[in-house]
């Protein structure tokens, strides 16, 4: 037993320190951590260096850092905001599934590749898959969780993971058709039981089982506490027949809306990261450089179509939803690869000969390589869609698309405040503007949003703010100023140099989203950047000196001066702080 452990702790010794050299290297790189993650799993498996002898039990804590990940976002994602994009959430997935699934049966059945529609079926559902864990990872990077396209992806993802466990129910069945309608029914009536027991859950015990646990204001056992309310959840939608990453976002779900969903997100931050690693090198264990290089046409070939045939299924259907161009590009190029737990359904074929040998290695290495580009796509999503809407056709489309849109902009505005976002910093600044007189006209890409905007009588335009034709309506020379609070920071930078080439001359303050952009922003023509995180702390600090009996004008100067220097002082504080 004793050498089994010693081989165990080997194990995980190689791929954490491997996973972050390779996360080092990939960030040098300019390139997403996950990246690296992936490429270390394939540098020390066992079709590399053969390093790793247990891949059994990484695999099995894989699977805990795939139950954080979605348990964290479930913390982030509040019930409001998943009702906010909740139609794509449901139809959206069907229809994306749904479609994938026709069109690959279709497909596969026409060029000879399977020899059966019940195949073709299978095959389908195997690729309608996408995968939550790379896309929220490489989300969560950028920083674009919050954004629009970020929250329709992960709404989709999470539609996705609810059908996984519907699939292995049913797809067992597929050559039985009499046990077709009872294995759907009985997955189905899982998911309702336990759907109903979550919401019971997490209105009558969870909170007051979290407040109690708070009170003893013993941290050990507030986190031992948040890891048993995860995992405990993800294990019975497993043993349920549904996908552990389902479980797992309905626990974080549970807790969202109490008052320590703050601290135990913190919590689970460090745990969520080093297990996520485990699992992004576990793919990379899974990649056989030799079938590869024996199928590098094929495969090069297959991933060629899956990527693309995925993106055309799924934009359409983000564009018909309401979403703007620039995101319906972004989500259609973050879902087009490959789940993760397509490797589970291609298990689950290769037992129940729906596919052969061949085809499952084939199918491993395509859905690995897809996982490996999709960082790198998603990275040039946003510079991609650009391009496209600078074509003449389309940018002759958009335009007329963009006219027959909800616009509500007087021709007579003059003088205004345009507020890009409207989102939680967004709906203040515009509340702060509005009742000291200003006029202000809002761009904002959320449906949700410019309902409430049309309600309440305030000029809008519905589009991506950083996109040309959006701007052309926003009549910035004869604006008096621009707030950027987009979450988006990309977005943010794009539209701030567009919005001068307009009006040089315009006042611009601008959201930045970590210290490194307070100067870049600047220096891009700025005329402030403001810190949320540094301006709750200046508030803060001046609240606690008033209440210190601190004298009100010294303690705004001083905060002032702050200012004045851009952070300079507090970041240099930061920095030296964080290096100690």
């Amino acid at each position: 037993m004793a050498g089994i452990n010693q081989t165990f702790v080997y194990d995980i010794t190689i791929v954490l320190g491997s996973s972050a050299l390779g996360g080092f290297l990939a960030h040098r790189l300019r390139q997403p951590v996950l990246l690296g993650y992936l490429i270390s799993g394939l540098a020390i498996g066992p079709f590399g260096l053969g390093k790793i002898n247990q891949i059994e039990e990484i695999k099995s804590l894989a699977e805990i850092g795939v139950a954080f990940l979605l348990f964290a976002l479930g913390v982030e994602f509040s019930l409001a905001e998943l009702k906010r994009v909740k139609d794509i959430a449901i139809k959206g997935s069907l229809l994306q599934i749904s479609l994938t699934i026709a069109l690959v049966a279709l497909s596969t059945i026409l060029l000879g590749w399977v020899e059966t529609p019940t195949k073709g079926i299978f095959m389908g559902a195997v690729l309608s898959l996408s995968s939550t864990a790379v896309v929220l990872k490489t989300l969560t990077e950028r920083g674009e969780v919050n954004t629009i396209h970020g929250q329709v992806m992960l709404a989709i993802l999470i539609a996705q993971d609810l059908a996984l466990g519907l699939m292995l129910a049913v797809l067992p069945a597929l050559d039985r058709p009499d046990n077709l309608v009872p294995a759907l029914i009985a997955a189905t009536l899982k998911a309702v039981l336990f759907f109903a027991g979550a919401v019971a859950a997490g209105y009558w015990l969870i909170p007051r089982l979290m407040t109690t646990v708070a009170k003893t204001e013993n941290s050990e056992l507030f986190l031992l506490t948040v890891i048993a309310l995860c995992l405990g959840v993800a294990l019975i939608t497993a043993s349920l027949g549904l996908s552990i990453e389902m479980g797992a976002f309905v626990a974080g779900l549970t807790i969202s809306e109490i008052d320590y969903s703050d601290r135990a997100l913190a919590k689970m931050i460090p745990l969520r990261d080093t297990f996520a690693s485990l699992f992004f090198a576990s793919i990379g264990m899974l990649i056989n450089p030799t079938t590869l290089w024996q199928n590098l046409g094929v495969i090069i070939g297959l991933v060629a179509l899956v990527m693309l045939g995925k993106a055309i299924v799924v934009f359409p259907i983000i564009w018909q939803f309401g979403y703007s161009f620039k995101t319906a590009i972004i989500g259609s190029l973050g879902l087009n690869q490959i789940g993760e737990f397509s490797f589970v359904l291609a298990a689950l074929g290769k037992r129940l000969a729906f596919i052969s040998q061949e085809q499952y290695e084939l199918l491993i290495g395509t859905t690995a390589i897809t996982l490996v580009l999709t960082p790198i796509g998603m990275k040039f999503s946003p510079e991609i869609a650009q391009k496209l809407a600078n074509i003449p056709l389309i940018a002759s489309y958009l335009a007329r698309r963009q006219q027959n849109r909800g616009i509500f902009v007087p021709e007579t505005i003059n003088d205004h405040v345009v507020v890009a976002g409207y989102g939680r910093v967004g709906r203040v600044i515009v509340r702060v503007l509005s009742d000291r007189g200003y006029t202000v006209l809002v761009i904002e890409n959320s449906e949700a949003a410019v309902r409430n905007l049309r309600q309440q009588s305030i000029p809008y335009i519905f589009g991506d703010a950083d996109a040309e034709l959006v701007l052309e309506k926003a009549y910035l020379d004869k604006a008096k100023a621009l707030a950027i609070a987009l979450p988006d920071p990309s977005s943010t930078r794009m539209l701030l140099k567009q919005a001068l080439d307009i009006n040089p001359k315009i006042d611009i303050v601008v959201r930045s989203h970590n210290d490194s952009e307070i100067d870049l922003l600047t220096q891009l023509g700025a005329t402030e950047a403001v810190q949320p995180e540094f301006e709750a702390a200046l508030e803060m600090g001046r609240q606690i000196l008033n209440t210190l009996g601190d004298d009100n004008e010294e303690v705004s100067s001083v905060i002032q001066e702050i200012r004045t220097d851009r952070y300079l002082s507090v970041r240099v504080f930061k920095g030296m702080k964080d290096k100690g």
